[in-house]
């Protein structure tokens, strides 16, 4: 082989059009209106998952089978949701006849999976009501329909948030794009109520003598929870663009969804704002360390969940010390702190891009 022959480069390979995607036609982008009123929608659909949360909380006694008041609003919110979302797609015909199939726009073909999620599980739901009963407790957060019924809202919900991420814009963009994160968020913690911080009092309460000690390590155990269900969907919104408020409305959400359900408890309430003041400070240092360091920067994302979930909990702690007063000991309060922060790290780290092969 002569040498101009060796210098010559390798062919590049382009990898293969997925069947059909070469065919599929491309239909226009949801504007931000539409996106808005896809946010709307979805609130309604939270509110009436709040309110069910709360009856079965609180007047468990009184459901009687399926066809209640809250379930009412629960499926009048997505009815209205699953219905202007087929209502997008519709409108799409001219580009794409097939619209049931092609005509979905930008981060909302996976929304319209969420609603046959959603309408498998609530059928499934009604039959169970019916012939088995209401559930209670652990039962309803580990009922099958509840979970299918969860999984096919956060599909749902999360459409605006793909749309956003899709068009590649900021400013009021991001805004239903930031709500669209909060609501899906809001989601499973509805099925997560027995494993949430923010119900949580056992830091007020004293540790205990050695093997005495299950009410702290549950109360630890549910910061662990909590801190996966917050930090993991920052992290990944923080992974494509920081957007000021994402920390926060994600607190402010979850926080809300569980302490309609208890009726806000003083001692939660205030904890719960002091968590939200966390959010605030970690929102506007992560804006700050981005401007400073760049978005390429090195361990940007697990420096990003080191931050959110030790000041969120950090801030959580002094709500409850101002309250009803720490009675863990030092020990466990710092140690909780900075197990979080380094659960968020751990978080941050799986979530940021792997670095180009050499």
């Amino acid at each position: 082989m002569t040498r101009n022959a060796a210098a010559v480069p390798d062919p590049v390979k382009v990898a293969p059009a997925r069947p059909g995607q070469a065919d599929r036609p491309r239909v226009r982008p949801t504007s931000r209106r539409e996106d808005l009123v896809t946010v709307l929608l979805g609130a309604c659909l939270v509110a009436g998952a709040m309110s069910d949360g709360w009856a079965h909380t609180n007047i468990i006694d009184t459901i009687e089978g399926f066809f209640t008041p809250w379930h009412g609003l629960l499926y009048t919110g997505f009815a209205a949701s699953a219905g202007w979302t087929c209502w997008l797609a519709y409108q799409r015909r001219d580009a794409a006849p097939r619209w049931w199939r092609d005509g979905w726009p930008a981060g909302y073909r996976v929304g319209a999976l969420g609603v046959a999620v959603f309408l498998l599980g609530g059928l499934g739901d009604m039959l169970w009501h019916e012939t088995l009963g209401v559930e209670v407790g652990l039962d309803a957060a580990f009922s099958p329909t509840h979970l299918l019924i969860d999984a096919g809202a956060v599909l749902l919900l999360t459409s605006p948030l793909r749309s956003w991420w899709a068009s590649g814009e900021g400013g009021l963009r991001s805004v239903t794009g930031v709500l669209s994160l909060a609501f899906a968020a809001m989601g499973p913690v509805i099925l997560l109520t027995h494993s949430s911080a923010f119900l949580s009092v056992a830091p007020t309460e004293a540790v205990g003598a050695y093997g005495n000690q299950h009410l702290a390590v549950l109360g630890v155990d549910a910061y662990l929870v909590t801190t996966v269900l917050l930090t993991a969907p920052f992290l990944l919104a923080h992974r494509r663009r920081a957007a000021f408020g994402a920390g926060t409305a994600l607190v402010a959400g979850v926080a809300l969804f569980n302490l309609v359900m208890v009726e806000f408890p003083a001692s939660q309430t205030v904890a719960a704002l002091t968590a939200l003041l966390g959010a605030v400070l970690a929102d506007l240092a992560l804006l700050r360390l981005d401007a400073v360091r760049g978005r390429d920067a090195a361990l940007r994302l697990p420096i990003a969940g080191a931050l959110y979930a030790g000041l969120v909990w950090a801030g959580h702690l002094l709500g409850l010390a101002a309250t009803d007063g720490l009675r863990w000991t030092p020990e466990v309060t710092g140690g909780l702190v900075t197990l979080t922060a380094i659960l968020g790290a751990v978080l941050g780290g799986l979530a940021a891009r792997p670095a180009p092969a050499a």
